[in-house]
């Protein structure tokens, strides 16, 4: 896997990647873009950061799967913050791969054990969810922006 693109503008305010791996940890949503038919399409989704990848779990009969299907190109957005000066976020950019089967329906994959573990203990209080409905994604990105106004101030 190559590293994603290093950001080149607002070096200033760039999160570090321990700033992002921290940032993504703490924050629980992500909104996603998709390339539809009729122009993007931006949901949000729960999304688990692993240190390489982001994984997404979406319903597999969605306009948001039914994109992805005939382009895997998306953006996905982490941002907090209510100021001006408090403002900061992440954008990861690339295509997403389907891990596992669609519907996810429970069949043994060693790839997901860890994932869906991790996601449980993070948004379902440690249970895992399986319902025959959704399916994994998983966005190695190929470009990682991200933003903190809160340097500005720092000098």
């Amino acid at each position: 896997m190559t590293a994603p693109k290093p950001q080149r503008r607002a070096r200033k305010i760039a999160m570090t990647a321990e700033e992002v791996t921290a940032f993504l940890d703490a924050e629980r949503t992500c909104r996603v873009a998709t390339n539809g038919a009729n122009g993007p399409h931006a949901t949000p989704l729960w999304y688990l950061w692993d240190g390489d990848a982001l994984w997404l779990t979406s319903l597999s009969r969605s306009q948001r799967w039914t994109d992805l299907e005939r382009d895997p190109r998306i953006a996905a957005v982490v941002d907090a913050g209510d100021d001006y000066t408090e403002l900061r976020g992440v954008e990861l950019r690339g295509s997403v791969e389907v891990v596992g089967e669609v519907p996810r329906t429970g069949e043994p994959n060693p790839e997901l054990e860890r994932v869906e573990q991790a996601f449980a203990d993070r948004y379902t209080g440690g249970h895992v969810v399986i319902d025959g409905r959704h399916a994994w994604l998983r966005l190695r990105p190929e470009k990682i922006t991200s933003w903190d106004f809160r340097k500005l101030a720092q000098g």
